[in-house]
C-alpha cells in the first residue's frame, strides 16, 4: 500500500462535512462530540502483533497494559478524564486461554489504576497474529476545556514532561499516560496552555503536527534535549550507532506531553523541560553552536 497515515488523514479530512455538534473531528488526539447536555470526547488505538509490541518476546499482561495505557494517553494530550474504554480483539487461534485473561488481567489493572470502566467491544478469533484495538470515551474536567493541537500562537514556549528516546528498550510497555500530570498542568497554567500533544511518533513528528495544527512554525533546540535524552536512548545509541540525540528526535513512544505556553514557566506541579518554541514559519533545529538549520519532521508513520 502506498499512502500513510498522514495522507490517508487528511484525504478523509477533506471529505468529511462540518457537523455543529462536532467541533473538533479527525485530527487531534480525541474527537468532541456535543449533545444538548454534555461534551463528549472519542478516541482509539489499535495495536498489532510485530508493530506495537511483539508476543514472542512481551507478556500478555504487559502487552494488554499498554493497550489501555495508550487510549488513556489520548485523554491526556487533551488533559480530560477519561471514564470508559471498549477493548476489541482478534484473537490468534495459536493464544491460550490463560494468555487471554491474563492479556485483559493487565488490561484491567490498567484501567483500574485510573478509575476507568471497560465497558465493552468485541472479540473474534482468526489464523492471523494478536490484534487489540481499545477505544477511549472522555469527558471534561469542570472548569477546564479539552486542550487541542490547534491553540498554539507564535511565541509559544515549548516543554515536554519527561525524559525522551529508547522507549523500544521497554518504556513503550511500561509506560505511564500522563493522566493525572495533565490535569494539573491544565489547572495550573490555566489559559497559557495553549495546545498539547503526547509525543507518541517521536518529538520532531509530533512537535511538527502540533505546528501545523496550530498554523505556526517552530525551533527545536539541540542543547536542550540533549538534557533530557532518557538512559535508554543512550544504550541503544550504544547498541546501534545512531547519536542518543537522534533517538530523543525521532524513536516515539514516549508518550510524555509535548506542550505550547505563552510564557516561561517558572513554577509547575509536573516535571517540564523546555525544548523549543514556536515561530511564525519553518520548522528548524537550533544545533548547539547557536546554528539554525530546516529540522526533517521524521519519525514513525504507517
Amino acid at each position: 500500500m502506498d499512502v500513510d497515515e498522514l495522507e490517508l488523514i487528511d484525504w478523509l479530512t477533506r471529505r468529511q462535512p462540518e457537523r455543529p455538534n462536532i467541533p473538533l473531528g479527525i485530527g487531534d488526539d480525541m474527537a468532541i462530540v456535543r449533545s444538548p447536555d454534555d461534551t463528549i470526547l472519542l478516541s482509539t488505538d489499535m495495536l498489532l502483533d510485530g508493530v506495537h509490541f511483539d508476543r514472542a518476546n512481551d507478556t500478555p499482561s504487559d502487552i494488554g497494559r499498554k493497550a489501555v495505557a495508550c487510549g488513556l494517553s489520548d485523554c491526556a494530550a487533551m488533559a480530560v478524564r477519561p471514564v470508559a474504554l471498549t477493548v476489541s480483539v482478534a484473537l490468534p487461534r495459536s493464544m491460550t486461554r490463560d494468555d487471554v485473561y491474563a492479556m485483559f488481567r493487565g488490561a484491567l489493572r490498567m484501567a483500574e489504576a485510573y478509575d476507568v470502566t471497560i465497558v465493552g467491544g468485541d472479540t473474534t478469533r482468526w489464523d492471523q497474529p494478536l490484534v487489540i484495538d481499545v477505544s477511549a470515551t472522555a469527558l471534561p474536567y469542570a472548569g477546564i476545556k479539552p486542550v487541542t493541537r490547534s491553540g498554539g500562537r507564535a511565541g509559544d514556549l515549548l516543554y515536554v514532561t519527561g525524559h525522551l528516546g529508547g522507549s523500544l528498550l521497554g518504556h513503550h510497555l511500561r509506560f505511564e499516560p500522563r493522566v493525572r500530570e495533565a490535569y494539573s498542568l491544565a489547572e495550573h497554567l490555566g489559559m497559557r496552555l495553549h495546545a498539547m500533544i503526547d509525543v507518541t511518533d517521536g518529538l520532531a513528528l509530533d512537535a511538527w503536527r502540533l505546528s501545523q495544527a496550530s498554523g505556526v512554525g517552530a525551533v527545536l533546540d539541540q542543547t536542550s534535549i540533549d538534557s533530557i535524552v532518557s538512559e535508554s536512548a543512550r544504550r541503544a545509541a550504544d547498541r546501534d550507532g545512531r547519536s542518543a540525540f537522534d533517538h530523543a528526535l525521532h524513536d516515539g513512544e514516549d508518550f510524555e506531553l509535548l506542550l505550547a505556553v505563552s510564557d516561561k514557566v517558572t513554577a509547575s506541579p509536573v516535571e517540564l523541560h523546555a525544548v523549543g518554541e514556536f515561530t511564525s514559519t519553518g520548522f528548524m533545529l537550533r544545533r548547539k553552536d547557536g546554528d539554525l538549520g530546516p529540522l526533517e519532521p521524521k519519525g514513525y508513520v504507517h
